[in-house]
């Protein structure tokens, strides 16, 4: 891991995955520590995020670090129509690594070939988010105890949601049982499902996930993404198709755990929040010590 950019989650082994976890749960217990003191981040992000950003800016900050970059493109040279290659050459002459959020699905490979420094991918349109999925393998280990032979639901997005396409890719290691739960306009893309099919995986394809919830260790619910169509019609005819309510989850196993990327718009009730079984604040701050290992491994800072 060190010095390689983290692109795609297929980037780091399973070993990796599991160094990350052990290490998360280090910091977890100790997150305030000097050991970036001297390292400058720098934090590229060309497509709006709160807590992608701020995880990121407080993983470096309480590990003595410096933050360097931008939130809103439009007030960088990219307004001026400097390309990205240019911009990610410029940066990498300021700091140590590169945190870069891009909407053009393949930017960050293609900025982790121009740069001098290792890239970070925080989301690159509806490609991948290995980030958040190493705090989604984070929570999961925590709640589960185990990241082996897991029943996880996919619920809304699953064709333009970057978070479980990482997600599926990393769990597929772990003889996971996937259901996949979607309108047929937002169907998980066949290239995963073929993913699935070569490793001998189980999935399940459904309409409605009410008469099946009793089934789930984890249950990741997903916004559906109104910046992703092109036809505003399409994105009216989707966008409350599931709603989860607490009162769905009372017959459910003890052990299940709701999990969501964040921002929700109304795909989970305010209700579901005082449920033990709501686990999505808690994913969010989890966020921090997923980061903070995922960083100093690239940079070897980790003894």
């Amino acid at each position: 891991m060190v010095g390689k950019s983290l692109v795609s989650i297929d980037d780091y082994s399973k070993e990796d995955y599991l160094k990350i976890l052990e290490l998360s749960a280090k910091y977890e217990k100790n997150p305030k520590q000097n050991i970036l003191q001297g390292y400058v981040i720098a934090t590229l992000f060309f497509e709006p995020s709160t807590r992608t950003r701020l995880s990121f800016e407080s993983a470096v900050n309480q590990l003595g670090g410096r933050i360097i970059g931008f939130s809103d493109s439009g007030t960088t040279s990219a307004s001026k129509g400097e390309t990205l290659s240019d911009a990610i050459r410029i940066v990498s002459n300021y700091s140590d690594l590169i945190v870069m959020r891009h909407p053009v699905e393949g930017s960050a490979r293609w900025a982790s070939e121009m740069a001098t420094v290792p890239i970070i991918n925080a989301g690159d349109g509806a490609n991948q988010h290995p980030t958040q999925t190493l705090l989604d393998m984070y929570s999961i280990k925590k709640t589960q105890g185990t990241l082996e032979g897991l029943e996880i639901f996919m619920v809304g997005d699953l064709k333009y949601g970057r978070t479980v396409h990482s997600l599926l890719m990393a769990m597929s290691k772990f003889k996971t049982t996937f259901h996949f739960i979607s309108p047929d306009e937002l169907k998980m893309p066949d290239e995963y499902k073929q993913h699935l099919d070569a490793l001998g995986l189980k999935y399940h394809e459904h309409k409605d996930f009410t008469d099946i919830i009793a089934e789930a260790d984890i249950l990741y619910m997903t916004r559906v993404q109104k910046e992703r169509f092109s036809d505003p019609i399409e994105y009216e005819r989707v966008k409350n198709v599931y709603i989860l309510k607490n009162e769905m989850l009372e017959n459910t196993k003890k052990n299940l755990k709701v999990l969501h990327p964040l921002p929700r718009v109304n795909e989970i009730t305010v209700d579901v929040d005082e449920n033990k079984k709501a686990y999505y604040f808690t994913q969010a701050r989890n966020g921090v010590y997923a980061r903070q290992a995922i960083i100093t491994s690239i940079l070897g800072l980790n003894k």
